[in-house]
């Protein structure tokens, strides 16, 4: 039986299924052909998104959409050309950096690289960057995204383990920052050797002139941070407040907002979210099933039989989790694969905070990595290039996204020192 369960699961993931369809067509030939009561089916799917923590998805989605249609990506994009423009390769750097600060209002990397570039790889490829290295500093750029709060993977992290999601905000905001800037160091290198052209120094006044547009944009992530690490309100209540907080700014202060779009946003965050709940739900019932079939003691077992060393046991499971992100999407191999990974890791003395942010971090890259890294078509689309140039060119981009994976692997103090900060050690 668990053939057939893993089997229709990846002829369909072959044929280009999408993963929630994939997850279920697997799970239901599983339950039609065994003697589990049908009823089993609506129950672990109903379980799966009863979680409360999981109603912030709805509400980080709708905030998001909202400022992206309120020219935000813009403002940011400018604030950042204004701080870094006048270096060698200044445009790229902004691109970075836009990235960085666009993560702690969409917390997704797909996001990320369709919005930031949008904007920057035209404007990239205007001042004379080639077309590969602006697609590629935008596509690996963007997952810096997921790892700086708020951040929707690990949202789904602490939903299936029942980790506190307060923490792993915190957790991923210096793996995050500490990423971005090694992405900043690898292209400013880059631009030094090929002679990428620079921009003029802006006056202080004109740096402050940007910032001020750019505040209450940048505001959003400073009041989810202050209000969850603070007590004030729950990660739920803390999207509610974000999207109340991004219509207010859009249609009030910047005054971009047109509210005749609401309608559309509301809908395109509906089906966003209701796509997003259909995976957990599937995932929930693919996950009892391998949970009823023993394969996370079965895998536990593999991996601790070839070693109970940890380091090498985290070196195993980084590569398995790179592999696996360059073919399926992020939360959909969190769902899967998370619980089971949490307990090698757990057993072998592995902080759980920790081992978060290493799973995210993996299959972020992965995101971007061939054959199938989504934010490679993305950018390569909006770039008209092929797969084959912006794969080539994010390599030295994909050396130093490894590099600092490790860091975060081996030294933990990187991903538990903010949240043991204003929580202390447990």
């Amino acid at each position: 039986m668990i053939t057939l369960l893993f089997g229709i699961f990846f002829l369909t993931l072959l044929l280009g299924f999408p993963i929630a369809l994939c997850l279920g067509l697997a799970s239901f030939s599983y339950v039609l052909f065994s003697d589990i009561r049908w009823i089993i089916i609506p129950q672990k799917m109903y379980a799966g998104i009863d979680v409360f923590v999981l109603l912030s998805i709805p509400g980080f989605i709708l905030a998001g959409n909202i400022m992206n249609q309120s020219g935000i990506t813009e403002k940011i994009v400018g604030f950042c050309n204004a701080v870094v423009g006048h270096i060698r390769g200044g445009l790229s750097l902004a691109n970075i950096g836009s990235s960085m600060l666009f993560a702690g209002i969409s917390g997704t990397a797909v996001a990320d690289t369709a919005a930031v570039g949008a904007v920057m790889i035209p404007a990239m490829k205007k001042e004379g960057y080639e077309e590969d290295f602006s697609c590629a500093v935008t596509a690996t750029s963007s997952t810096v995204g997921p790892i700086i709060p708020p951040s929707l993977p690990m949202i789904i992290a602490g939903t299936l383990t029942g980790l506190s999601v307060s923490k792993l905000f915190l957790a991923g905001a210096l793996p995050g920052l500490l990423l971005g800037l090694g992405l900043m160091l690898v292209s400013y290198r880059i631009s030094v050797q090929r002679g990428h052209p620079k921009g003029d120094r802006t006056s202080l006044k004109g740096i402050c002139r940007h910032f001020k547009k750019t505040f209450w944009a940048l505001m959003m992530t400073v009041v989810i941070l202050v209000g969850i690490i603070g007590g004030i309100f729950t990660p739920t209540e803390a999207s509610v407040i974000a999207a109340l907080y991004a219509f207010l700014v859009g249609a009030f202060i910047y005054r971009e907002l047109d509210i005749k779009k609401m309608p559309d946003i509301l809908l395109q965050s509906a089906i966003t979210t209701a796509s997003l709940m259909l995976l957990v739900g599937f995932a929930n019932l693919f996950g009892w099933i391998m949970t009823s079939e023993q394969i996370p003691q079965w895998v536990a077992k593999t991996l601790l039989s070839i070693s109970d060393n940890k380091i090498i046991i985290l070196l195993l499971i980084n590569v398995i989790l790179l592999v696996v992100g360059a073919f399926m999407e992020t939360i959909a191999a969190l769902l899967i694969l998370f619980p089971v990974l949490l307990k090698v890791a757990v057993s072998v003395g592995v902080d759980p905070i920790q081992f978060a942010v290493i799973a995210v971090l993996n299959l972020v890259i992965g995101l971007t990595t061939p054959p199938v890294g989504v934010c490679l078509f993305v950018a390569s689309s909006i770039g008209k290039i092929t797969l084959g140039q912006i794969s080539r060119a994010c390599l030295p981009f994909l050396a130093i996204s490894l590099f600092v994976l490790l860091l975060v692997t081996f030294v933990p103090w990187i991903s538990l020192f903010l949240p043991e900060l204003f929580y202390g050690s447990e």
